[in-house]
């Protein structure tokens, strides 16, 4: 045999011989290697040889033999040979030592979609720069795997040019690839543009229209993906696929469209795709998110084969339309047939638990959860936090706020993430539910103004209006205008809330007037509930009522709602008649109906229709009376004297009765001065534990009604020795330049010596027509003289006086008080509203009044 010089060889013979050299084993390999060399030395190496290749060491063997055989066209062959056993470095140095050619391309697509497929994204912009380099040109399977692999907008746009360039741009491929991207980046007007070219050009194909819809879905546009799907049918008469359904179900489940859900799901039975699991799967979801679960298990009953994702939608939806029993029994049959639990099926049950209030068995599905190995995520946390705020378990928020920190939230970054800012919203929630709203706000703060949400805003706002401050609330409400945040409904109910809590009624018609301007007449049915709730705590309530007259659905809370408003008006006959409209459009009454109709007598001394309702839940309606609407009746009958048949109930009560129950019996006994059974109702809620001052307080009074001081002394000096602190009167009241608040006494009004004039020339008129101070309100033991001059410094006194100097004549004055109006103050007022030309409209935490010519609409009963 003739041996040739180095230089005879041509290049592709030096190429593999030099690969197969840099190949060749060493040290303890060389033995085995030169054995399999010598027993495949009598194989022909053939390409269907080299794909059966199963090992990096046979790929090297047959390599070599393909170089002593010299079947140098077996190179292309190679490299998919070290490709199949994952030596992509080996097939990358063939490849770079080949010439460029069109056929060849197709390893370095597949290369690049290798890198794609293993999730690294750097890897397939390195092999496509590594080819460019080389000379190699691209073709259009190249393009679809690099668009795929991009990572954000600018280089996708780049590499739309650079297909321009190309020839590429009208390649139905490519131009697929490019929707998908730019809709995965965001951009769906440049998504939609290039899909109106492929149109234009006739080549659109099924999978644009997939792209298409998957893009305007991906952006949560599930409205512009439905009408884009029902073109593709009915216009243009193409044939769902699989994954044109899967797209299209959950846009119908997320618009709740029931009638375009049922359609597909009619198409999916003609066309025998009733059997993919994900297409079954996502009716399932469709219809159990457009709540009909007994739909969605009918489909799920007849799936033929089931994965984890067909029982988490149906767990899911049981859980999410409130069906927590059916949730449950579908989580144990999961348990009992060995069907893997994943996060996705814990959540939802957490959630169903959190979602009815059940705040500690959502805590121990969560510990059984960590305990099975599960790992939780942000929904999982969300849903946590919510739970833990529901049951105001702040120790359990505060481990869940620490379990974030270590395993959810990246706190290294400038900016939070979407899953932080979820994650950071659920904890202020949470810490506001639980009262600690300091923490809450330093949660808030601590997110940047421009990375709030709206959400952000609303649980912060909702905090402070339910927990917290109110007046924060509306003044958080006021600066989320000036950032341009536009609110959601909840973020309105939230400050309707505050507003009625303060008795705000210019801010609440303020939000009034934004709901009307900006919800085009489809106002949200809670929102318009928050409405009557405002106006009637306001001392509005024909707006109130205004407001649900013009209301195109109601539900119960709206006749509630309304209800409540007459009965703190005293306005108890239309209360009445409010209930007797409900019963006609066939809502039936539940116990919060009845405890709203017994408070509307209550206030409005309908004793014996009170007492009718009170014997007629039970009888005609089916629902058992609570302690609460026992405390009502004792109230009820309490005010008007009969203090023998509020005891009598009392005893007969099926339960033991509650603190509520017996202040309203000593509240009574203040009022008729029965010491004996005040002082009996003092010493049940001393034996229940109840450090209510408010309960110290009503005793302390009826032993100075008495003339009793030494037992007011006692008193006092247990409401010292027990830590418990009477809360100050205090009154508010809407002047010209705005709110201004006063106390008993309260001197420190830049106004408060034109305040005590006006107040003192106002006693002082009062009194030539009648007024005579109530000294027995005036709870020191002093003479009468210094018991008016102290009666005369009450904090609803002076906020009257106030608005007299600040309000335009005839102008209502709309006072506040955190406690009951004190008996002398309603007396003075009462005079006082036939000297001037207001309404006097004062709100206590019983009721309102409205004082007008000299009489009020309490008709004595506060």
């Amino acid at each position: 045999m003739l041996l040739r010089c180095w230089c005879c060889f041509p290049l592709k013979t030096k190429v593999l011989l030099s690969l197969s050299l840099s190949l060749s084993p060493l040290s303890n390999n060389t033995r085995l290697f030169s054995s399999a060399a010598s027993s495949t030395a009598a194989i022909t190496i053939t390409p269907s040889i080299l794909k059966q290749c199963n090992s990096l060491t046979q790929a090297k063997v047959w390599h070599q033999q393909s170089i002593v055989q010299g079947l140098l066209h077996l190179v292309t062959d190679l490299i998919g040979a070290y490709m199949a056993c994952n030596s992509t470095a080996t097939a990358i140095r063939l490849l770079e030592r080949l010439p460029p050619s069109p056929s060849s391309v197709f390893w370095w697509n597949q290369l690049i979609r290798r890198a794609l497929h293993l999730g690294t994204p750097p890897k397939v912009f390195a092999l496509f720069r590594r080819m460019k380099s080389l000379g190699w040109t691209p073709d259009h399977y190249s393009y679809p795997f690099l668009f795929k692999a991009c990572p954000f907008l600018s280089l996708g746009a780049s590499l739309h040019a650079t297909v321009a360039r190309s020839g590429f741009a009208s390649n139905v491929f490519v131009c697929n690839a490019l929707v998908s991207m730019y809709g995965k980046c965001g951009a769906l007007s440049h998504a939609h543009h290039v899909f109106d070219d492929l149109c234009q050009w006739g080549i659109q194909d099924l999978v644009s229209w997939n792209s298409i819809v998957s893009a305007y879905m991906g952006a949560s546009d599930a409205k512009t993906s439905l009408l884009l799907f029902r073109r593709m049918t009915r216009l243009h008469l193409m044939a769902p696929d699989v994954i044109s359904l899967v797209n299209i179900l959950p846009a119908c489940a997320s618009l709740a469209a029931l009638l375009h859900g049922r359609e597909v799901h009619g198409f999916v039975i003609r066309s025998g795709l009733v059997d993919d699991v994900f297409v079954g799967n996502a009716v399932v979801d469709m219809y159990a998110k457009c709540g009909e679960v007994e739909e969605a298990n009918k489909v799920f009953q007849r799936m033929v084969f089931k994965d984890v994702v067909s029982w988490n939608a149906m767990v899911t939806g049981y859980s999410q339309a409130g069906r927590l029993e059916h949730a449950l029994s579908l989580f144990e049959r999961m348990r009992e047939e060995d069907i893997e639990l994943d996060v996705v099926t814990w959540t939802a049950v957490i959630t169903g638990y959190a979602q009815r209030g059940q705040g500690c068995e959502a805590l121990d599905v969560f510990r059984q959860m960590c305990s099975c190995g599960s790992r939780p995520n942000v929904v999982t946390l969300v849903s946590l936090l919510s739970a833990c705020a529901s049951v105001g378990a702040l120790l359990h928020g505060k481990e869940t706020h620490c379990y974030a920190i270590k395993s959810i939230l990246s706190l290294d970054g400038p900016d939070p993430g979407d899953d932080d800012l979820k994650v950071i919203n659920g904890l202020i929630d949470m810490y506001a539910k639980c009262q600690s709203t300091e923490v809450a706000r330093k949660m808030f703060d601590s997110v940047s103004s421009k990375d709030r949400d709206v959400v952000t805003w609303t649980v912060m706002i909702g905090g402070y209006a339910q927990h917290g401050d109110a007046n924060h609330a509306l003044q958080l409400f006021s600066e989320m205008f000036y950032k341009y945040i536009k609110p959601n409904d909840f973020t309105l109910s939230c400050a309707l809330v505050a507003c009625a809590r303060l008795a705000a009624l210019r801010f609440g018609r303020q939000i009034h007037a934004y709901v009307l301007r900006n919800c085009c007449g489809s106002v949200v049915l809670f929102v318009e509930n928050c409405l009557i709730d405002m106006y009637s705590k306001c001392g509005d309530v024909d707006a109130a009522q205004f407001v649900f007259d013009n209301m195109p659905h109601r539900n119960a809370v709206s006749w509630t709602s309304l209800m409540t408003g007459y009965g703190m008006h005293g306005r108890g006959e239309d209360a009445v008649q409010v209930f007797d409209e409900m019963r006609k459009v066939s809502l039936v009454p539940d116990g919060i109906t009845f405890l709203v109709l017994l408070y509307a007598c209550n206030h409005s001394g309908m004793v014996d229709q009170g007492t009718d309702f009170f014997n007629r839940m039970r009888k005609e309606f089916g629902v058992d009376p609570g302690p609460e609407h026992y405390a009502c009746m004792v109230d009820l009958w309490g005010r008007a004297g009969r203090l023998g048949e509020a005891m009598k109930l009392i005893d007969e009560m099926p339960v033991e009765p509650t603190p509520v129950v017996w202040v309203a019996l000593l509240s009574a006994c203040r009022l008729h001065s029965n010491v004996e059974v005040g002082e009996l109702a003092a010493k049940r809620l001393l034996e229940l534990e109840s450090g209510n001052d408010g309960s110290y307080t009503l005793l302390s009074n009826i032993y100075a009604n008495a003339s009793r001081w030494k037992d007011v002394a006692r008193i006092r000096y247990m409401m010292k020795r027990s830590g418990i602190k009477k809360r100050p009167g205090c009154s508010w009241v809407q002047g010209r330049k705005g709110v201004a608040t006063f106390f008993v006494g309260d001197r420190s009004h830049s106004e408060s010596q034109q305040i005590y004039e006006t107040l003192a020339d106002l006693i002082h008129r009062i009194k030539a027509i009648g007024y005579v101070p109530q000294t027995s309100f005036a709870l020191h033991d002093v003479d009468d003289e210094e018991k008016g001059d102290l009666l005369s410094e009450h904090s609803e006194k002076l906020a009257l006086a106030y608005g007299i100097l600040t309000l335009p004549p005839a102008a209502p004055i709309r006072i506040t008080k955190n406690l009951r109006i004190c008996g002398d103050c309603h007396s003075a007022i009462t005079y006082i509203s036939k000297i001037i030309e207001h309404e006097i409209i004062l709100r206590d935490s019983s009721r309102f009044h409205h004082f007008r010519n000299g009489s009020c609409s309490c008709k004595g009963y506060w």
